[in-house]
């Protein structure tokens, strides 16, 4: 770039000077061109003031080439009719052709003056010539003298003009090479700074250049740069969370595998002596079936939910009818842990998923269930608020420590370990919430003190509201 914009700086400066030595060129050339008619004239009018006209013109012509600085002048008069009556360098000049047709002298007679510039038959060079009227308006005085115009003056000029353009010339190349300089060593600057996304932890520093257009390139790479380091940043985290997902799900189901193999082998190896024994054994293989079956819908459901790439049918679905059938189902399990759950419900339709629905309910009140404290309670609240619709389940329960509170939604994450394994459960509840509400654009709050209990807040939007139920 640097040798780019130095080579096209020198042409554009070398095209300049062409142009620009042409005008002077052609304005010196002009200039020359009006001081020599001008002086012409004026010795043509000096001739007139001393001509007598009544008296032998060839050699008054003649005497004016005698003057210095007059030789190499060619002095003619003319009458009116275009016949030659002198002329300084023929000696006859009856033997000339008539001039009447000259272009000098048909502008003479127009205007008292006239200029004209060819090749002069005679002599066979190059003249300029200028002609004006007489004092008694009877003949026309001419005057001619070799002019090649600017050709004269190349000798003097030439020396003087390369000269001033070899000055420009490298004056111009130092100021280029500096100017280059200042544009490509910002681009260079920004390019090293770029560099520094290989290191793990980059820290940009963009100068402030003189040039604006540079600023706002270094702006917006910086942009970019932090754009891309917050993806690659994103991109790790999702790594990390896949493994750990992974890691977890690779667990969750090694578990019950495990202990449906040992199970199996008691009773290949005929240790169930009685059918109590195989019963209870077949009871146990039934159940961490249903557990590894819960664990896999989960995830395939979760899956579902972050890809959108399977069909969801929506349809109107009456909330409160849901409701209380998930709080029904979930009676025999409040009933052990001697729970009390209410449910406050507004009626409302929604154009939802009736699954997805069922799923989010049963998953927020099975948790408030399962880590409240005995004697507690659970209250569930449907209502609307400004076109949205409102769902909180609060319990009396064990509560959420603050740090755990915004990992509660990641998938596995379970805040005590040892009561998760008790109560039961795959560990994704929470993480399909999360999902659904995402998927319908809506948000989710909690609020939880320990040993006092959890608050739940799912709103979602007022378009997926359609109308109060009659």
């Amino acid at each position: 770039m640097k040798k780019a914009i130095f080579q096209r700086f020198i042409l554009i400066l070398s095209l300049a000077l062409v142009l620009s030595g042409s005008i002077f060129g052609a304005a010196i050339s002009k200039i020359i061109l009006d001081k020599t008619e001008g002086d012409m004239l004026y010795s043509l009018r000096i001739a007139d003031h001393g001509f007598d006209y009544e008296s032998d013109l060839k050699a008054q012509v003649d005497s004016l080439k005698e003057v210095k600085g007059n030789e190499v002048e060619r002095f003619t008069v003319i009458d009116l009719n275009g016949i030659v009556r002198a002329d300084s360098e023929v000696a006859d000049s009856a033997t000339m052709e008539n001039h009447k047709n000259r272009e000098e002298v048909i502008e003479a007679m127009e205007s008292g003056v006239g200029y004209a510039t060819r090749r002069s038959g005679t002599l066979n060079m190059p003249m300029l010539y200028v002609a004006s009227i007489s004092d008694n308006g009877k003949f026309i005085l001419r005057m001619a003298v070799p002019f090649s115009g600017l050709e004269e003056y190349l000798g003097l000029l030439i020396p003087a003009i390369l000269i001033s353009i070899g000055i420009t010339l490298a004056v111009s190349i130092l100021l280029s090479e500096r100017f280059a300089r200042s544009v490509t060593k910002p681009l260079h600057e920004i390019a090293g700074e770029l560099l520094k996304l290989k290191e793990k932890n980059p820290e940009f520093h963009f100068k402030k250049y003189k040039y604006e257009e540079m600023n706002v390139i270094a702006d917006t790479t910086l942009q970019m740069a932090l754009s891309l380091k917050e993806s690659m940043d994103q991109i790790e985290f999702e790594r990390m969370v896949r493994q750990e997902f992974f890691s977890n799900a690779s667990h969750e189901l090694k578990t019950p595998l495990t202990s449906v193999r040992g199970y199996l082998e008691l009773l290949e190896n005929g240790m169930a002596k009685d059918e109590k024994m195989k019963k209870d054994f077949m009871s146990r293989i039934k159940k961490e079936t249903v557990n590894m079956t819960n664990l896999i819908n989960d995830i395939l459901m979760i899956s579902r939910l972050e890809t959108k790439e399977a069909e969801v049918v929506l349809t109107e679905v009456r909330i409160c009818p849901l409701v209380k059938e998930v709080c029904a189902s979930l009676e025999p399990l409040a009933k052990e842990g001697k729970v009390t759950v209410n449910l406050s419900c507004r009626p409302l339709m929604m154009n939802a998923n009736t699954q997805q629905l069922r799923e989010l309910f049963s998953n927020l009140i099975t948790n408030a269930i399962k880590y409240n404290k005995p004697g507690g309670k659970v209250d569930v609240t449907v209502n609307s608020e400004a076109k949205e619709i409102v769902i909180i389940v609060e319990d009396t329960g064990v509560g959420i420590p603050e740090d755990a509170k915004l990992r509660i939604f990641e998938r596995f994450y379970c805040v005590d370990k040892g009561r998760s394994k008790k109560v039961g459960g795959t560990g994704l509840g929470l993480s399909i919430v999360k999902h659904i509400v995402n998927y319908y654009n809506g948000s989710i709050e909690v609020e939880s003190k320990l040993m006092e209990g959890t608050k739940f807040t799912v709103r979602l939007p007022k378009a997926q509201i359609i109308k109060k139920e009659i």
